[in-house]
């Protein structure tokens, strides 16, 4: 299975193991920021765990054996990135400073489901 897309607006790949990748290192970063405390101890763990999934699982698509079991991986990042969604709507509510960053997060999620439901849908 291929893991390029071509974006209709340009005229250049988009590689979405190198983009899912570069997310999910982005979110560690920013997740480095804040303070740990009761609060977000467990929603930087959640955070974490959903953000960094939907690139694992969408490595483990691109190396499917089947063309069910792609779109079972393709179909797990996708539910990640929706997970990804509400963890970032939670740690906005418990952190006053970082809506911008969330904001820009949140896009990008959104645009990854979007991604991900269109190969879905093919």
């Amino acid at each position: 299975m291929s893991n390029q897309i071509q974006n209709p607006n340009k005229d250049k790949k988009y590689d979405l193991k190198e983009r899912t990748s570069k997310f999910g290192k982005e979110v560690i970063w920013f997740l480095k920021t804040l303070t740990y405390n009761p609060i977000n101890t467990p929603l930087i763990s959640q955070l974490v765990r959903s953000a960094t999934s939907i690139g694992a699982n969408y490595m483990e698509a691109d190396v499917a054996e089947s063309k069910k079991d792609f779109q079972h991986k393709i179909a797990i990042s996708k539910k990640e990135a929706k997970e990804t969604l509400h963890w970032l709507q939670m740690i906005e509510a418990a952190n006053n400073n970082v809506e911008g960053q969330c904001k820009r997060f949140s896009q990008e999620t959104r645009e990854l489901v979007l991604i991900f439901s269109a190969i879905l849908r093919k």
